[in-house]
């Protein structure tokens, strides 16, 4: 199955010795399954701040991994990690002080509904509780989701991310509604027809004798091609799923921890509370942790009748880590940051627009943006090999973004949150640059 910005392995020959070598060791080790960035892959042997650096010293300008939220190698997160790694790391079946230390802070962060946290090692896990919790508290099975979204890779889970291709079969009890396109439908009808879609996806379970359990959405719908607006526009589809007696599951993975820079999270933006929360990757700046939280209604009858331990998820280090990382995006004002340069960018790419015909629209909250790259501004057709080599060149000049959308047409930009107004600016030259050589 082709991903998108994939390298091909076709085009090995055009590849430094080195490289090839080791992506031969590399498919030799790993088998066939694994998937690498870019025409050109990177050899990256080091991370700092908003940089990444390969084998040979050169720098790239890291505008896509919002993973290392608070920058590759923070300091704080390594020494948080390091100091408890060198006294305690155990599982949550014992009593500890960490994770209760760290629940009240992470807590305080969430509407005063949300108040129990669960941890888990990865979004995927937290998502699959999150699922079973709902399964649970609501007694139905369905779940509804949006075009083209992902929401993890375990079993379950990937029946439900019609991203990872045709080839991964979507669940009897999986609903796809079309994504909120705010590029093609009006923003006053966005709200309405994503809720009307929803309806229409309930009503078809119940036909089929399946009573909804939950909509579970990427509050930014980051795979269906990053559609933040107009704000609210969510609360529509959430009222009808919650009249069917199903919940909302906010998968916050991507949106999450301030990277939206008006709201700490992307169910804020639409005035939402949401059922259920999940989160993880940027939650530990790299470190495997992520978690669900919960109403406390929600979780009662999952908890009264059934246990959840995870040998990894909450333990001392990890615990560590997330509330590092929490007191950095904190006391370092991120949230601040993201809104503040984002709004450059974005401000810059519209700029951009005026002298570059192949942009059709620009969509995106603080440090998380969509470019829809487009053949004919009227049509509004899609331009995904135009899009692969804006992606591509971006990376030959040494800065790195990646592509999203069914279609891979959309340029997705979701640098770390300490990237820098001059971060903004190169990087803003650097795409004014490759779309005038296209």
């Amino acid at each position: 199955m082709t991903m998108i910005n994939a390298y091909a392995p076709d085009a090995a020959g055009s590849l430094p010795e080195r490289e090839r070598a080791l992506i031969a060791r590399r498919e030799r080790l790993l088998g066939p399954a694994y998937r690498l960035f870019y025409a050109d892959p990177i050899h990256v042997v080091r991370g700092e701040g908003s940089s990444l650096y390969d084998a040979d010293g050169n720098r790239y300008l890291d505008a896509y991994n919002n993973v290392a939220s608070v920058g590759h190698s923070r300091p704080e997160v390594v020494e948080a990690m390091a100091k408890q790694a060198a006294v305690l790391n155990t599982h949550t079946r014992y009593l500890t002080d960490g994770i209760l230390d760290f629940a009240e802070a992470f807590l305080a962060e969430f509407p005063t509904e949300l108040s129990h946290l669960m941890l888990t090692c990865t979004g995927s896990e937290a998502n699959d509780l999150a699922l079973r919790v709902a399964r649970v508290h609501t007694g139905g099975t369905g779940v509804v989701i949006a075009h083209n979204a992902y929401h993890g890779v375990t079993s379950a889970l990937a029946e439900m991310s019609p991203s990872l291709g045709a080839a991964v079969k979507l669940g009897d009890h999986v609903r796809v509604v079309p994504s909120p396109d705010s590029y093609r439908i009006p923003d006053a009808e966005v709200g309405a027809a994503f809720a009307r879609s929803v309806e229409e996806a309930i009503a078809d379970l119940r036909e089929k004798g399946i009573a909804p359990a939950a909509l579970l959405v990427d509050t930014i719908f980051s795979s269906s091609g990053v559609f933040t607006d107009p704000a609210g526009f969510l609360t529509p589809a959430v009222e009808v799923m919650r009249k069917a007696g199903g919940i909302f599951i906010a998968d916050e993975v991507q949106p999450g921890f301030g990277r939206l820079g008006t709201h700490m999270w992307g169910f804020a933006r639409h005035g939402l509370v949401p059922d259920i929360v999940t989160v993880g990757k940027p939650m530990g700046n790299g470190h495997p942790v992520a978690g669900a939280i919960f109403r406390p209604e929600v979780i009662e009858a999952f908890g009264r009748s059934q246990r959840y331990f995870n040998t990894f998820g909450g333990n001392p280090v990890s615990c560590a880590v997330a509330h590092a990382v929490l007191r950095v995006i904190k006391t370092e004002r991120l949230q601040e940051n993201a809104l503040t340069v984002g709004t450059q960018m974005i401000d810059g790419i519209r700029a951009l627009a005026a002298k570059h015909d192949l942009i059709g629209d620009v969509r995106g909250s603080g440090l998380f943006i969509g470019v829809e790259m487009v053949r004919d501004r009227k049509a509004k057709t899609p331009a995904p090999e135009e899009t692969a080599r804006v992606v591509n060149d971006m990376r030959r000049r040494r800065v790195l973004i990646s592509a999203t959308g069914q279609e891979g047409h959309i340029l997705k930009i979701r640098p770390p949150l300490v990237f820098s107004a001059d971060d903004a600016t190169l990087f803003l030259s650097t795409l004014d640059e490759v779309l005038a050589a296209l």
